[in-house]
């Protein structure tokens, strides 16, 4: 496990551990628990590869009964419990624990229910994102939240990490398009939170639990709010000579009032590796590239392009070019939405981090990254959510060369830490699980990190559910903030 790792093992004893996997295989038919090696390396890591771990056993119940039995029996041996989706969290927050069961969801895959009239989708956690907006197309409807892995991710995950998207500017990230949750607790105990209409009584559970990153319960089922498809959509994609010009860009296209379906940008190195990977038709020239997407009806669409293209063109843009029809809209965008993999050809390694800071600051954040990149020795590609602040720098490495994990992984706590500093958050969409889980020392104070506790005992007294995630104890904060940046950590 990462030094930055703060998980402190449970006391499972052989006994517990043997009646346990007894339990679970009385649960479950043979095929759906998984106590080998062989079987459960599948299940080591999620999408933050750099650090992997085996747990006790793998469950993969088929139903709801399924599923409570297991948490039931692992409540009662006292044994972890971490929930799984798709694997594709970029924090390690499906990372197992040795003396814990992963609970995979994948064979919670029906889509319940499609509602036009009342525009939401009822889905199992195993229903991949993108599946529900092609079963909602027929419809004219779509769920509007895309995380670059919407291909595989699922909305069990999104939900637990409270995921957006390149389009997460409009219509925002999971939290404002999940309407409903069924949801299992530690105990067994199923809760139905939430509700289709306007508003609801009493404590706005539904908040706390997405983004939660299943440390408070295990979601069972979700109901999601459905977007109409807009008439029509189109990207303009303007190069700068410097990254300071771009992002002023940004901060004039928001100061005017447009709010873009879609703004990113993306720098030098990542258009270079994009292209490669994609050919998206980027310009390689350009130090940094902006797509800002307008949808609508044509008339919005085509006054609310012409109107960005004039902030672009003051804000120093070189060069302007507008998508001729859907098919170049879509290449536009899959060569942002390929940044990951597309670096991931060029680097044996890479950490993609996940801070978030006020548009103001990017020019200066972005200016820093790069000095720490020098100073580092280590490349570093950017890529991100301008129109509100999220950036997902790709720090490139090699685990193979000594030193190099530790240099990247500082590299990358300096960034979160800078984020802060100039009043940002340390993630914005991938969630704090093992990777960040120092930063939020520095992110919140030892009041604010009780509350959290206090929080997660009422829902899980024992913490059971994915411990050493998100929230760090005070001892591991006392030592971080001895140390006084990301620099010379002790381990914890």
């Amino acid at each position: 496990m990462p030094a930055n790792h703060h998980y402190v093992p449970h006391p499972v004893s052989e006994d517990a551990r043997s009646a346990l996997l007894a339990e679970l295989a009385a649960i479950l038919p043979a095929e759906a628990l998984r106590v080998d090696e062989e079987d459960t390396r599948p299940y080591e890591c999620d999408g933050l590869t750099a650090y992997r771990q085996l747990p006790l056993a793998v469950a993969l119940p088929a139903d709801e009964a399924q599923v409570v039995a297991v948490l039931k029996a692992c409540h009662r041996h006292c044994v972890p419990v971490v929930a799984r989706g798709a694997g594709t969290g970029l924090s390690g927050g499906a990372t197992p624990v040795t003396d814990g069961v992963v609970l995979s969801l994948a064979k919670f895959m029906r889509i319940i229910e499609i509602d036009a009239a009342a525009r939401t989708a009822r889905v199992q956690p195993g229903v991949r994102n993108l599946a529900i907006s092609e079963a909602a197309a027929p419809y004219g409807l779509y769920y509007a939240p895309d995380p670059s892995s919407q291909l595989a991710c699922t909305i069990g995950g999104n939900v637990a990490e409270n995921s957006g998207g390149v389009h997460c500017l409009k219509y925002g990230l999971t939290v404002h398009n999940v309407l409903a949750l069924r949801v299992a607790l530690i105990d067994g105990a199923v809760l139905d939170i939430g509700t289709a209409a306007p508003d609801a009584p009493g404590y706005d559970l539904l908040a706390l639990l997405i983004g939660s990153e299943g440390m408070l319960g295990v979601v069972l089922e979700a109901t999601v709010k459905l977007t109409p498809k807009p008439q029509m959509a189109q990207v303009v994609m303007a190069s700068f000579a410097d990254v300071v010009h771009a992002a002023d860009a940004v901060a004039a296209i928001i100061a005017a009032g447009i709010i873009p379906a879609g703004l990113e940008m993306m720098d030098r190195e990542a258009t270079a590796a994009v292209e490669d990977f994609v050919h998206a038709g980027y310009d390689l020239q350009a130090a940094a590239i902006l797509l800002a997407e307008s949808d609508g009806t044509p008339a919005e669409v085509a006054a609310e392009i012409a109107a960005m293209c004039a902030l672009l063109e003051k804000a120093g843009a070189s060069q302007l070019r507008i998508s001729r029809d859907e098919a170049e809209r879509l290449k536009f965008w899959a060569g942002r939405k390929a940044a990951f993999p597309a670096v991931g050809r060029i680097t044996p390694d890479y950490l993609c981090m996940d801070g978030t800071i006020p548009r103001k600051h990017l020019a200066r954040v972005l200016t820093r990254i790069a000095e720490l990149s020098r100073e580092y020795g280590l490349r570093c590609a950017n890529v991100f959510h301008a129109g509100d602040g999220n950036l997902h720098p790709l720090i490139m490495f090699d685990a193979n060369v000594p030193d190099e994990l530790r240099c990247a992984t500082e590299f990358g706590g300096r960034i979160l830490e800078l984020s802060v500093e100039v009043g940002g958050t340390i993630t914005g969409e991938h969630g704090v699980g093992i990777e960040k889980v120092r930063q939020m020392c520095v992110q919140f104070s030892a009041d604010e990190l009780a509350a959290f506790h206090a929080l997660k005992a009422a829902f899980d007294p024992q913490r059971l559910l994915n411990p050493g995630k998100a929230v760090p104890t005070p001892r591991h904060c006392s030592e971080y903030r001895l140390t006084g940046s990301a620099r010379g950590l002790p381990p914890a």
